[in-house]
C-alpha cells in the first residue's frame, strides 16, 4: 500500500503551474515519492521514475518543484499523458475531499453564474478545469415546462473519481428535475474510462426545448453535438441579432438554427440556415416551426464551402452573413490547414456580402488563438478587396471563463464586421 504519494517535476517545469495551468504532463516529471507499507505493516519510502511507479491511477498527490517547493494537489493518472490535474493548490489532506469539498465547489460555480443569469436561465454551471474542477462539464438547461435539466459529462479520471459526491452536491444544491450523462468524447478512452450515456437515476424524455432571448429551440441531449447545444454564443447571438432587422440573413454552419432564429425574431426579412449535416436541417425546420417563420426562416443541406462558391458564381447577395464553424484544427500541427480553410469561408463571405453588410464570424478552437484569427481575417479582407472594420470583439459568455494562465479556456473568438 502506498501514501503520501508526491510527485517531483524535473528542473525549471514549475514556472506554467505557477502561472496557472493544471495539468502535470507525464514528460515533466522527474520522480515519484511515497510511504509503503508492506503486509505487516513494515513502512519504507520509494522513489521511482514515472514509467516504473506503482502508484495507482486514481491516487491523491501532492505536485512539488525539483526543489521541492510545494505547487498543489491532484489526482494521478499514469495512464494518461496528462498526468497530474491538480484539484487545489492550497495544501489539502485527502480526506478533506469530501461531500463539503464538492459542495462548495458547485455553489461557488452557481454563485458566479448568478451574477450573469438566473435560475430561469439555460447556461454553463461548471467549466472543468476553469471551475477548478478538472474534467467536468456541466450545463443547466431551463426548459419552457419550467423544468431544470442538467446534462454532465465526466471527461477525465479526475472528476471520475468522485463521481458519487459531484453527483451529490449537484442534486443538493441545484435540486434538478433530472440529470442526463453525455461522457461519450473519445477523450475519455485517453483516460482509461469507458464511455457512458444516459439518465442518472430517473428517466425522462432527452427532447427538451428552452427559451434563449426568448427565441425557442428544441435540444436533443442524447444525440446533439457534446453536450446537446452551444450555451457559449448566448450573448454574441443576441448581438448579432440586433443588426439584422430587415437584412437578408445567411447562418453558414447552423447547427439547429440558433443564429438565424435569433435574427429572425429581431426582423429580419429572410433568413438562409446552411448545415452539412442532415439531423441539423431537420432541427432548424423544426425550431423554425416553433417560433412561426414560415417560410422567412429557409434551412438547406449542403457543404457550407460549396454554398458559399455556388453563391458567389449565381452572384447571390446577403446583407449579415454569419459564420459559426467547427473547430477546424484540434492541435497545433494543423494550424497551417485551419488557417487555410478559416480565410476560405470568410474571404467567400464577404465577396457575396451587400456593400456595407455584417459579418459575424468566429473560431472556436483554442490552438487557433486571437491574434492568428485577426490576422486570417485581414489576409481574407485583403485577397477578396474589401475593407474590414471591427466593430467588436467578443468571446464566450461569462458561464465560460477564462483561467489565467489556462489558454484552452479562452477558446472561442466572435467578431462582428462591416464589409465595404
Amino acid at each position: 500500500m502506498m501514501k503520501n504519494i508526491r510527485v517531483f517535476l524535473n528542473a525549471k517545469e514549475e514556472d506554467q503551474i505557477k502561472a496557472g495551468f493544471p495539468w502535470i504532463f507525464d514528460n515533466e516529471i522527474g520522480f515519484v515519492k511515497a510511504d509503503a507499507y508492506d503486509d505487516k505493516g513494515q513502512h519504507s519510502i520509494v522513489q521511482s521514475v514515472l514509467k516504473e511507479t506503482k502508484a495507482p491511477d486514481g491516487s491523491i498527490v501532492q505536485v512539488f518543484s525539483k526543489s521541492g517547493m510545494y505547487l498543489g494537489t491532484g489526482v494521478f493518472n499514469n495512464t494518461s499523458k496528462i498526468t497530474v490535474r491538480l484539484l487545489t493548490r492550497g495544501k489539502i489532506e485527502n480526506e478533506q475531499f469530501n461531500q463539503s469539498f464538492f459542495d462548495k465547489k458547485i455553489q461557488d460555480a452557481l454563485d458566479l453564474r448568478l451574477h450573469y443569469f438566473s435560475l430561469e436561465d439555460s447556461f454553463r454551471l461548471v467549466f472543468a478545469e476553469a471551475d477548478f474542477l478538472p474534467g467536468l462539464i456541466v450545463e443547466h438547461y431551463r426548459t419552457i415546462e419550467n423544468r431544470t435539466i442538467l446534462v454532465v459529462q465526466f471527461l477525465a479520471l479526475a472528476c471520475e473519481k468522485f463521481r458519487k459526491e459531484i453527483i451529490n452536491s449537484l442534486r443538493s444544491v441545484i435540486k434538478p428535475y433530472g440529470i442526463y450523462e453525455r461522457s461519450d468524447a473519445s477523450v475519455r478512452e485517453k483516460e482509461g474510462l469507458e464511455l457512458s450515456t444516459g439518465w442518472i437515476g430517473g428517466e425522462s424524455n432527452p427532447l427538451i426545448t428552452i427559451s434563449e432571448n426568448s427565441v425557442l429551440l428544441q435540444i436533443d441531449l442524447a444525440h446533439g453535438q457534446k453536450t446537446g447545444y452551444f450555451l457559449d454564443q448566448k450573448f454574441n447571438r443576441k448581438a448579432s441579432a440586433s443588426l439584422c432587422k430587415g437584412k437578408r440573413v445567411l447562418d453558414a454552419f447552423s447547427h439547429v438554427g440558433a443564429f438565424g432564429l435569433h435574427a429572425f425574431s429581431s426582423g429580419a426579412r429572410e433568413v438562409v440556415c446552411v448545415d452539412i449535416s442532415e439531423e441539423a436541417s431537420a432541427a432548424i425546420t423544426v425550431n423554425a416551426g416553433l417560433n412561426k417563420a414560415g417560410s422567412s426562416v429557409r434551412a438547406v443541406c449542403a457543404d457550407v464551402f460549396d454554398y458559399l462558391k455556388e453563391a458567389e458564381q449565381k452572384g447571390e447577395k446577403y446583407d449579415v452573413i454569419i459564420l459559426d464553424p467547427p473547430a477546424f484544427t484540434k492541435s497545433a500541427k494543423d494550424i497551417k490547414k485551419a488557417y487555410g480553410g478559416y480565410k476560405e469561408i470568410n474571404l467567400r463571405a464577404m465577396k457575396i456580402l451587400s456593400p456595407g453588410g455584417i459579418l459575424v464570424t468566429c473560431s472556436c478552437s483554442h490552438f487557433f488563438d486571437a491574434n492568428t484569427f485577426y490576422s486570417m481575417l485581414d489576409h481574407a479582407s485583403s485577397d477578396a478587396h474589401k475593407n474590414l472594420q471591427i466593430l467588436e470583439k467578443r468571446f464566450a459568455s461569462p458561464d465560460h471563463p477564462v483561467l489565467s494562465g489556462y489558454s484552452k479556456s479562452e477558446y472561442l473568438k466572435c467578431v462582428i464586421a462591416k464589409i465595404t
